[in-house]
């Protein structure tokens, strides 16, 4: 399911964390808690599950560092940071 266009990136990342639905605010986690959370989905850390998002074939000792990572996911999807988010 997509993201609802104006929601914050805590909001985002909680989505993702919880399986494509929003969760009741009471069980939103901080935004570092819901990227791990998402991240361990994919059976990598954070920077590798978001490195692993804009190239499957890139390999660890490769990997962008998080802020250069997540500019380029946004770059690769000509939105904002946000609206990139809500499209995964």
């Amino acid at each position: 399911m997509p993201g609802t266009n104006g929601s914050t990136l805590v909001a985002e990342l909680n989505r993702l964390a919880n399986g494509g639905t929003y969760p009741a605010l009471g069980s939103y986690k901080a935004e570092a808690g819901a990227a791990n959370i998402w991240a361990g989905t994919a059976g990598l850390g954070l920077q590798g599950a978001l490195n692993k998002k804009v190239d499957i074939n890139r390999t660890p000792d490769n990997y962008k560092g998080l802020w250069a990572v997540c500019n380029e996911l946004a770059s690769t999807t000509n939105l904002s940071p946000s609206d990139a988010l809500r499209t995964m």
